[in-house]
């Protein structure tokens, strides 16, 4: 592997670290009702656990109502109850097809929190580029010196790597103002 396959494998590395802040970023609660904010809950289905999207369709007719439609009506009573247990903040209300799920107007002081864990997510991302930097580092230098070449490539290749480190922590940044933006919006 040549240092600029290394440089392609730390970018990928990068861009990972990036889609899972974006994931996690889905499931933080704004004032807006979205699909992604049952994404991640499991529900205990035919022995086994799943998200709940793969045992029910989600949708959101307006802007403060998430409805949940099980496809087996058997699932009615799991769904409901890993819903009461992902403590989303928010009462399931089921009708015996469906399980409506109404959003409650968030407070100042609980979009505050929200902007913290968003705040917290950026900061551990940050931290996950940080050590595929290190460790791609000192991957380059190994690779440079076993190789045996020119010490001016492999510097230029490590400030590369510090270079890239920055283009994503400034999406990092970018995407935390965008989000905090959307909490605090009222």
């Amino acid at each position: 592997m040549s240092l600029d396959a290394e440089l392609t494998d730390i970018k990928s590395k990068f861009e990972k670290s990036l889609a899972q802040l974006t994931h996690e970023f889905k499931g933080i609660r704004t004032g807006r009702a979205t699909t992604a904010i049952v994404d991640n809950v499991q529900v205990e289905a035919y022995g086994a656990r799943m998200p709940l999207p793969q045992c029910a369709s989600v949708s959101v007719p307006d802007a403060t109502t998430i409805v949940i439609k099980p496809w087996d009506k058997t699932l009615l009573k799991f769904i409901e109850r890993a819903l009461s247990e992902a403590d989303l903040g928010m009462t399931p209300q089921s009708d015996g097809i469906v399980i409506r799920m109404n959003l409650p107007p968030l407070s100042t002081e609980r979009r505050k929190q929200l902007a913290g864990q968003a705040k917290e997510a950026a900061e551990r991302a940050k931290v996950s580029l940080r050590n595929v930097r290190r460790d791609g580092i000192k991957h380059v230098e190994t690779k440079g010196k076993d190789a045996k070449m020119p010490e001016d490539l492999i510097k230029k290749t490590v400030e590369k790597v510090g270079e890239l480190l920055k283009e994503a922590e400034v999406k990092i940044d970018k995407t935390l103002r965008e989000k905090s933006d959307d909490i605090m919006t009222i």
